[in-house]
């Protein structure tokens, strides 16, 4: 099915991939470009007029019969051409690179570097003296617990807090009534199509954006999707412009609370309310933090200065005739006492503890 959708879909586009070596410097601005152009496409109020056109005209746009449903070699030409009903997970970083990037980046970088050089100090002491003093070792191996430490610590903490896209599954409802071919059938959600005909009751979530076409006393809980708190009851009756005032619309994972209803599917998938709003909590890039600003211009200040210290005292030590070898120790010494080895694991430390207590009151951080 896959294969059937990109060659039905991208034809020639899909074609040219294939060949590409590497992209240009053009391409890889147009591709950007155009991400850019769908977030601020999905960013834009909901276009819709599914709600306000009268429902025999609906029929015929997407071909449905409002009786038997579509046939089932139809469902499957559609489902080809527009692909499941499904959320499409975003492009996700492998757990190694993302441990990494939290030893071997920002301030653990500068411990790490303090650490290699208390090595260094240590392995030059060694080679001069047969009972070297062990303070440099000392302080590289607590560097290197510090960092490693607290970098298990915060992949930890922030593996817990990145699961978006987890959240959006779990409102994905698994199953859906629709008629086909006059009959009706369970199946599963993601094969659901445009002009699908559908049953939705009470206990039920609904399995794609649908307009209702029949309801008795039916009532929808929007809370996750709109913030309301009471269940809104739902009629075949276009009630408002905005297609999420009126009551004729049904959305994609909202809970049916009370009575039935049966609609025809408008929305599916990355198309629907929900859909998009899952793409935008995914697709936004997150720039940097005020306070990963504020460190990261604190790690430059201390390095600018460890490094200036290090070379004037290296400096002065050469001109009063140290050994030069002496003079490098003294360098390292002077570098690595200006490293707050301890700032690492009292950030992490305290950010965590922050975002307990914030999570106790049922703010995620």
């Amino acid at each position: 099915m896959a294969s059937s959708k990109v060659n039905k879909q991208d034809g020639p586009r899909a074609e040219s991939y294939r060949y590409a070596v590497t992209p240009t410097d053009d391409e890889k601005k147009k591709k950007k470009k155009k991400k850019g152009d769908n977030l601020d496409e999905l960013k834009q109020e909901l276009d819709m007029d599914e709600h306000k056109i009268p429902i025999e005209e609906l029929y015929e746009r997407f071909g449905a019969d409002p009786v038997n449903g579509h046939t089932v070699e139809r469902a499957k030409e559609i489902f080809l051409r527009d692909g499941p009903n499904a959320l499409t997970p975003p492009k996700t970083t492998p757990e190694w690179v993302k441990f990494c990037k939290v030893l071997f980046t920002g301030f653990s970088l500068l411990l790490w570097i303090g650490a290699i050089l208390c090595y260094i100090a240590y392995g030059i002491q060694a080679s001069q003296s047969e009972d070297p003093q062990g303070d440099n070792l000392y302080l590289g191996i607590v560097l290197t617990a510090v960092v490693v430490v607290t970098g298990i610590f915060s992949y930890y903490q922030e593996a817990k807090s990145s699961r978006i896209m987890d959240s959006f599954k779990n409102m994905v409802p698994q199953y859906a009534i629709v008629i086909r071919g006059g009959q009706k059938l369970s199946v599963h959600a993601e094969e659901l199509v445009l002009g699908d005909i559908v049953e939705v009751k009470f206990g039920d979530r609904v399995p794609a954006d649908i307009r209702i076409v029949s309801a008795h006393g039916f009532k929808v809980d929007n809370s996750s999707l709109t913030g309301e708190s009471e269940p809104q009851s739902r009629t075949a009756e276009f009630t408002h412009e905005n297609p999420l005032e009126t009551r004729n619309l049904a959305f994609f994972s909202t809970n049916a609370v009370e009575g039935t209803a049966r609609g025809i599917v408008v929305k599916t998938g990355d198309k629907s309310v929900m859909g998009r709003i899952a793409n935008l909590a995914s697709g936004l890039e997150v720039g940097e933090t005020p306070i990963a600003k504020e460190i990261s211009h604190f790690i430059h200040i201390i390095t600018g200065v460890a490094v200036f210290l290090g070379v004037t005292f290296f400096i002065i030590a050469f001109i009063l005739g140290y050994f030069w070898l002496d003079a490098v120790i003294f360098l390292i010494g002077i570098i690595v006492a200006n490293v707050p080895e301890g700032l690492l694991a009292t950030v992490t430390v305290c950010l965590t503890l922050t975002a307990k207590r914030m999570a106790k009151k049922n703010c995620l951080v």
